[in-house]
C-alpha cells in the first residue's frame, strides 16, 4: 500500500510485502508462521460481538464535533487558493461565458416569438 504525504491512511499491515505473515492468510496447522496484524485485528474483531471498541466508542458528543472541526480546518489548510489574477481571469471567463449563452438563448426565444405569430398570426 502506497501513502501519500499528509495522508491520515495507514497501512493495514506492519509488515512490508514479502515479508513472513505480510500476506494476511492464516497458518495451516502444523505451521510456525506468526499470524499478521491483519489477521489479528480481524480475529480480536469477531470474538468481540456486542462490545464496541475503540476511540470512537468514548468519545461523547461535544468531542465528536470538536474533532469534526478541527477536521475541516485541517482540510481547509490543504486547499491551494488561487491568486487575485487567476480568480480575476476565472471571473471573466465565467462572466463572458454566461452573457454569451443568454445571447443565445435570447435571439432563439426573438426567432420562435416570430416565428409563431408568423405561423399563428
Amino acid at each position: 500500500m502506497t501513502e501519500t504525504t499528509g495522508s491520515t491512511a495507514t497501512p493495514e499491515s506492519g509488515n512490508p510485502e514479502g515479508a513472513e505473515g505480510a500476506d494476511g492468510t492464516t497458518p495451516v496447522d502444523g505451521e510456525d508462521k506468526a499470524l499478521s496484524r491483519r489477521y489479528r485485528k480481524r480475529a480480536k474483531r469477531s470474538g468481540d460481538g456486542e462490545k464496541k471498541s475503540g476511540k470512537r466508542a468514548k468519545k461523547g458528543v461535544f468531542a465528536r464535533l470538536a474533532l469534526f472541526y478541527r477536521q475541516i480546518i485541517a482540510e481547509l489548510r490543504k486547499v491551494v487558493w488561487p491568486s487575485r489574477s487567476d480568480l480575476i481571469n476565472y471571473t471573466t471567463v465565467v462572466v463572458v461565458f454566461v452573457v454569451v449563452i443568454m445571447g443565445l438563448v435570447a435571439s432563439l426565444d426573438f426567432g420562435f416569438a416570430k416565428l409563431s405569430l408568423w405561423i399563428f398570426g
